[in-house]
């Protein structure tokens, strides 16, 4: 078992951890409101960090989306730390992903487009993170339209590219599940941009816990690689610092030419021996 599945795994447990910490830490300094609280008003007589008691007064700019919590310091240094180590992550998981997927069958275009798919989805991150809502809506906005449907596109790709290579039942298996959470990732997308576009303050908050259901599931999609990082292997590093040219079936088709080409250079010699 190869040490490499620690990576897969660390994604979601630091992210998911890093997220709710960020979320924990913008309730206690009051920039947004509890996850649990669906009331809302058009406004309030002061801002929700001033505000003390068992109720406060929430608007619209304190629902708890999570570019929401971490807008503001000191949570938001926490937050771009969270998407920056976080996408970072992601590029060598995607990487590794493509190598590995070289390394035991063969290059493939489903192969291609989700390291592409991956890479483009960890650059939005990347934006996210950097960029808040509130001080560069614009360039945030960028960011969350490059991440988010990169990052569906990218478990779409990956649940096709697991049934097409899946051969044990295991594997099936995983393929089953990870068909699953793309479903379960698609239904929360949806749902959490439809709501989100709506004036109801209901629907608004239920689309920032869609949000978090969203998120919260691709890293777990991600976890999911530690199955097939398990048996990751030098071979896999050999693979990219050949470029990822050579597979098995490549290996072999070269293996065929070297014994065709010894073949052919024996004959010359058996002739002149005659």
């Amino acid at each position: 078992m190869s040490l490499w599945m620690i990576l897969p795994v660390s994604l979601p447990v630091l992210s998911i951890t890093g997220i709710w910490v960020v979320y924990a830490m913008a309730l206690y300094n009051q920039h947004v409101c509890p996850v649990d609280n669906w009331l809302y008003n058009q406004s309030c007589e002061e801002e929700l960090h001033l505000q003390s008691g068992p109720s406060f007064c929430c608007t619209l700019d304190n629902v708890p989306l999570i570019s929401k919590c971490g807008t503001l310091p000191p949570e938001s240094c926490f937050f771009s730390l969270i998407c920056s180590t976080g996408s970072f992550m992601v590029l060598v998981i995607v990487l590794l992903r493509y190598a590995h997927v070289i390394e035991k069958h063969q290059n493939c275009v489903l192969n291609t487009a989700s390291l592409s798919t991956g890479w483009i989805c960890a650059a939005g991150l990347m934006m996210v993170g950097n960029f808040q809502v509130d001080n560069a809506k614009i360039l945030h906005y960028v960011g969350a339209g490059i991440a988010f449907p990169t990052s569906m596109l990218f478990v779409c790709l990956q649940s096709a590219l697991t049934y097409r290579l899946a051969k044990t039942q295991g594997e099936y298996y995983l393929a089953h599940l990870r068909l699953c959470m793309t479903l379960l990732a698609f239904v929360g997308l949806v749902l959490s941009g439809v709501f989100f576009c709506q004036e109801s303050f209901i629907l608004q908050h239920a689309s920032a816990i869609f949000e978090w259901v969203f998120c919260v599931i691709i890293m777990l999609f991600y976890g999911t690689f530690a199955f097939e990082f398990a048996s990751m292997s030098g071979d896999t590093m050999a693979v990219l610092a050949r470029g990822g040219s050579m597979g098995p079936a490549g290996r072999e088709l070269k293996l065929d030419t070297l014994v065709g080409m010894g073949g052919q250079s024996h004959q010359p010699e058996t002739m002149s021996i005659l």
